[in-house]
């Protein structure tokens, strides 16, 4: 008896395993040894003529996923696709003998399989496996979707990515380019002296960015945790403990709004240089991406979404405040009380939150008007001191910090600081934090005492960056959402 809630396509398929097992093939196979993949035949042989195949035979043993699959009576073709690339195979029933030869008839798309033959060209010459043995090796209870119409739904692919990859060249580009990214990151930094280091996701205290964090609770030690916002401080803790130059490549989690640019559970790298600051930052940021552009694409002009960026240093840098000038002509250098600020929010349609302070208005000017405005790389410098908790003062007006973040194509990309390293400082930093959580600024950091302390031991000047590696990977793959650079995003489930 079948499952009630199995279709007609999926009991027939079930039946044909059924028949595999009563002729003593295994629906569900074994080990099998390959010796090429379809790449490599194309890549070794896909200029060998007909005459040279013929004259040396090429033997070759390959397993994949059937895809297409045509042809009737005593011979047939189809196309095996492995992880890189497809490649046809020509069967015989003369050639396999009956028993295979009626395996292969049987077969359905979605069907794993092991071929063994020789390399010819067809009378199309199109590169080919004459198969000389045919093993069943998997086989598919449910049809593969209908590669035209079964995929059109994007919120199906990112919630069964397994269908994606086997029908969505696209997708396996992404899934196979990530890590290539990755590793381009970590050469540049390995290159330059950092060490890679890890640190806990586990934190009991919110900081290192202001977001708001999921909160998990340790039985154990009958503690409530967070799942961490950033890396941040403990990096920094690694330079007050004298290892100069570090950094992490990690998953941050944040309990926020999901949109094209925005997941939960996102993966970024935060790198902390003693002795340096934020401008030593501005360089290795515009170093890295135009490095990992190089590696990856073999240029520094990259394609997103029908607009060229251009990734070679050197980027335009900018202060926020000149920013907004540039755009609005209100002149946030100018010193003004809160309530200045506030009529001049209300005077151009900028929302004021109940614990905005001067320089949370400059920032909402700066959302409202400047960010949507900026497509190719741009350092934007000098952020507030309300907004940015863990940067050194601007020497020539406290107001600002030395802070920075990089935009590309209308979105955030790097944050960075000259890190603030006077402990006395830093905690009146956190006691601000505080208030600001006490009037509803739900990012607001807590007090990390500990963090405190270490400073107190010494901090050497220091400039750290955080690059989020997913909107890199976005846009070196001109990829719109972030959920499909993600192989598992999060996603509501089904009514």
């Amino acid at each position: 008896m079948f499952p009630e809630d199995i279709n007609e396509q999926q009991k027939i398929r079930r039946e044909k395993a059924k028949a595999l097992k009563e002729k003593g093939v295994d629906p569900f196979g074994q080990k099998y040894l390959r010796t090429h993949d379809a790449k490599t035949i194309h890549k070794t042989y896909g200029n060998f003529t007909r005459e040279e195949l013929e004259k040396q035979p090429i033997h070759v043993s390959i397993a994949g996923r059937i895809v297409l699959k045509r042809g009737q009576g005593k011979a047939g073709f189809m196309h095996l696709q492995d992880r890189d690339d497809k490649i046809q195979v020509y069967v015989r029933q003369d050639q396999l003998g009956e028993d295979a030869y009626e395996i292969y008839r049987q077969a359905d798309l979605g069907d794993i399989i092991g071929i063994e033959g020789v390399l010819f060209r067809t009378k199309t010459n199109e590169l080919t496996v004459n198969a000389s043995t045919y093993t069943h090796l998997t086989k598919a209870l449910r049809p593969l979707p209908d590669k035209y119409h079964g995929l059109q739904d994007k919120e199906e692919t990112r919630r069964r990515r397994y269908l994606d990859l086997i029908a969505n060249e696209e997708a396996r580009f992404v899934a196979k380019t990530r890590p290539r990214i990755i590793r381009s990151i970590q050469n540049y930094f390995d290159s330059r002296g950092y060490i890679e280091v890890e640190t806990p996701v586990l934190q009991s205290i919110l900081g290192g960015a202001s977001a708001r964090p999921f909160i998990t609770h340790h039985n154990a030690l009958h503690m409530d945790f967070y799942l961490r916002i950033a890396t941040e401080l403990p990096l920094k803790r690694l330079i007050v403990g004298g290892l100069e130059a570090v950094y992490e490549i990690g998953r941050l989690f944040r309990n926020e709004g999901m949109d094209s640019k925005h997941n939960p559970e996102f993966t970024s790298v935060e790198a902390y240089l003693a002795y340096g600051d934020m401008y030593d930052m501005m360089d290795l940021i515009e170093g890295l991406l135009s490095t990992v552009a190089l590696d990856i694409l073999g240029t520094t002009d990259v394609t997103y979404q029908g607009q060229i960026v251009h990734l070679a240093a050197p980027y335009k840098r900018i202060h926020m405040v000149d920013a907004i000038k540039e755009e609005t002509g209100v002149d946030f250098w100018q010193h003004m009380s809160l309530e200045d600020a506030k009529k001049i929010a209300k005077a151009h349609e900028v929302e004021v939150e109940k614990h905005f302070t001067y320089g949370h208005i400059v920032e909402a000017f700066f959302d409202q008007f400047v960010e949507e405005k900026i497509v190719q790389p741009t350092i934007i410098y000098g952020h507030p001191i309300e907004i940015s908790p863990l940067a050194k003062k601007n020497l020539d007006d406290p107001r600002f910090t030395e802070r920075f973040e990089l935009f590309i194509m209308k979105s955030e990309y790097a944050n960075a600081f000259s890190e603030l390293n006077d402990p006395i400082d830093q905690k009146e930093r956190f006691e601000n934090q505080l208030k600001q959580r006490e009037m509803g600024n739900l990012e607001a950091n807590e007090m990390d005492i500990d963090y405190v302390e270490a400073l107190e031991y010494g901090m050497p000047p220091t400039g750290g960056i955080g690059l989020g590696i997913d909107r890199l990977i976005m846009l070196l793959t001109d990829t719109p959402n972030i959920r499909d650079v993600i192989l598992f995003p999060h996603l509501k489930h089904k009514d």
